[in-house]
């Protein structure tokens, strides 16, 4: 990845947790009330502006159905808004990363783990961490980490 590219994610990252913590959680249907109560805007005033049904505001607002993106984009249109979509990683992509690469190397060393108790040869646990670790190593590394996993 190009440190450029990495830049943006970082910041998309910093920034998405940010936004996120501002909300506390609100759902969509919650800003939206909120919004057209800072207009004095009534639920038939803002599905009027929307050209939706006011069921659809009110069915929103209380969370009883997700409209889809065509018209949240006219509800948010109707509010003077622009809508915002971008993914927030739930982690840094790194620590991700390495997470799945721990779970893979993890399962790739206890399957061999039973094909060596099947020989009689338990391993001691200190290898086995450091074949975890090199195992986690080995796919951070190559391009493997996305391969379809092992049938065991």
């Amino acid at each position: 990845m190009r440190s450029s590219e990495k830049l943006i994610i970082e910041e998309l990252f910093k920034r998405g947790k940010g936004i996120q913590g501002a909300l506390k959680g609100l759902l969509i249907g919650e800003l939206v009330s909120m919004i057209r109560k800072q207009f004095n805007m009534s639920q038939r005033d803002l599905a009027r502006r929307a050209k939706i049904p006011q069921s659809m505001v009110s069915n929103l607002e209380r969370a009883k159905k997700q409209p889809n993106l065509a018209t949240l984009r006219k509800i948010m249109d109707a509010l003077f808004c622009d809508l915002l979509i971008i993914p927030v990683l739930r982690e840094p992509i790194q620590t991700l990363l390495c997470k799945i690469a721990r779970k893979k190397a993890e399962k790739r060393v206890r399957y061999l783990q039973g094909s060596m108790n099947l020989e009689k040869q338990e391993p001691d646990s200190r290898l086995t961490q450091e074949l975890i670790r090199k195992e986690t190593e080995s796919l951070l590394n190559s391009k493997k980490l996305w391969d379809e996993d092992e049938k065991n």
